[in-house]
Order: C-alpha cells, then structure tokens, then sequence
C-alpha cells in the first residue's frame, strides 16, 4: 500500500470534500479520486459514501482513520530519527494509567520526559486497570502501563510507590469524626467499589477477608475518582490509598485504618520483548524520577 493513498485517504476523510482534500494535497481531484478507488480495491471495501451533496465515511472509512493516522505519524517519526543527533531520541510511548490513582507519579514523570526527550510523543490511555493493563501492553496497544501490584505471570514491572490505604466515608457517615478505624468496623457497611481486576480492588477483597467479612458490593465503577465521588454522596464506603487525599471530592472523608493496614504496591509494567528506543528512554527517566521505594527506604539520606 502505497503511503501517499493513506495521505489522501485521510484528507478527503478529513475534508468530507475532494475538491477541499485536492487543494490541502496540491493535485487535482480527478488523480485523487482515482487513489482513493485504487485504495478501496486493495482494501476490499469502499471507504466513503459519495453523493452529489455529501461525501461521508463508510463503516469500513470510520475503521481505517485511526490506522491510516498512525501508519502517517509513524513514518514521519522515523524520518525524524534517521536524521536524529547523537543522544536524540525520536518516538512514541502509549502509556496506560488508572486517573486519579497517579496523579502523584504522571506529572513528574512527563516533565522530566519532556525536558531529556523532547522528541519522543506520549499518548496517555486513561482508565487502564491492572487486568487492562496486562493484555494491551501483551497485545502492543500499550508500551507501557502504570499498574498495582502483584500481577499475573512474569511481566517485567518495577516498583515505584507503596502506599497505605484508608477508610473512605461521606461526611455524614457515623466515622466520620473518627481519628481512625479498625476494618472489621466496617464489616456491615455497603461499599463502592472498582470492577473487574484492578490491583486496589484485589487489595481491599483480600484485607476484608483478613478481616473476617466480604464486603457487600453496592456500586462498581471503573474511574477511582468516581469511586471516591459515589461514596461522598452516601452510597457506600470504599478503601483508598493515600496518595488521594489531595484530591478528594468534596464531601469524602478519608480515614486511617488501625494497623496493620493493607497497602498498595505500584508499578510501572512493560514487555521487555516490545522494547524500543522511546521506551528505554521513558523507563531511564522514570527509573531517576520515581525511584524504588523499597531501595530509597534503606539508601541513606
């Protein structure tokens, strides 16, 4: 396939007019519907519907966009890095992460890539849970991911916080006022939840059971801030790490848990068989910025 067919598919898919995607493209309109029908052929499949007052795109169209902008952005970053300069870096790193539960390690970790690498891109995925997290950096729809630990199998992750988590509770719940509480106190309680896998989920299942209750589930929602926002408006409670507290909605109330208190492990998670040159980079400057915290506990100050 021809790279300038992609260049013209996604004009006119762009434009929604040959007459428009011919001017951007300098050519004519007549050789552009002609790449346009030679791309279809090779696809199998039209691409666009045109009548004479519209051009829309197909299903199969609607498919093909992201495909073709990625196929153009990839090949305009290798151009890039073959003219790279010693010590450049030129690409693209898809970064999964949860939402609130990292806005303590995104921020330094993209301003420090920004400032050693400014040529490598970074995508961010939002609301990647650990059991998502898994499967698209296995798959290579991420490169890597912020995850909770321990995970499945053998991925190669690296500690970058441990944290301990608290009772979360609306403002007018009966602990509210409490400087602490023991987790069995909340053995009756209805509880907010996230679904299927995620690392904090596992955390909180295995620390009630410790405990000698399961948890009556009320709510499940897969944004942790969500999460924290069901609970301030009284729908149940839920356990949350500390790094939350910055940011709780108005309302929730976040709680220490009587020792010993469950915590949670984070990590940043990739697949050492997908390893590019963006990707060394990131986890170089994430390995400086977001050191080890069970190293940095022993290194002395």
């Amino acid at each position: 396939m021809d790279v300038r067919w992609v260049e013209a598919f996604l004009a006119v898919a762009e434009e929604l007019h040959f007459g428009r995607a011919a001017e951007r493209l300098h050519m004519a309109q007549s050789p552009l519907s002609q790449t346009i029908k030679k791309l279809e052929r090779q696809v199998g499949a039209p691409l666009f519907d045109r009548t004479t007052r519209a051009v829309t795109l197909t299903s199969a169209g609607h498919a093909l966009v992201p495909h073709a902008r990625r196929i153009v952005e990839d090949l305009d970053l290798a151009l890039r890095a073959t003219r790279a300069g010693p010590g450049e870096v030129y690409g693209r790193v898809r970064l999964g992460l949860s939402g609130a539960l990292n806005h303590l390690t995104l921020p330094p970790l993209t301003r420090a890539l920004r400032t050693r690498h400014p040529h490598v891109e970074l995508e961010l995925v939002d609301r990647v849970t650990t059991e998502d997290a898994l499967g698209m950096v296995e798959r290579g729809a991420l490169d890597v991911s912020f995850v909770g630990l321990p995970v499945p199998g053998t991925p190669s992750t690296r500690t970058i916080s441990i944290e301990r988590l608290g009772a979360v509770v609306s403002p007018d719940h009966r602990f509210a006022d409490r400087g602490e509480i023991a987790l069995p106190e909340l053995a009756g309680e209805d509880w907010v939840l996230m679904p299927g896998q995620s690392a904090l989920r596992a955390v909180l299942l295995t620390a009630c059971q410790a405990a000698g209750f399961r948890p009556r589930i009320a709510q499940q929602v897969k944004d942790p801030y969500v999460v924290l926002s069901l609970v301030a408006a009284g729908l149940g409670v839920s356990l949350a790490p500390t790094c939350v507290r910055p940011i709780m909605p108005s309302g929730a109330v976040w709680i220490p848990l009587a020792a010993p208190a469950p915590e949670l492990r984070s990590a940043l998670l990739w697949d050492e068989g997908r390893m590019t040159e963006a990707v060394r980079a990131l986890l170089a400057v994430a390995a400086r910025v977001l050191p080890d915290p069970v190293r940095s506990a022993h290194e002395p100050s």
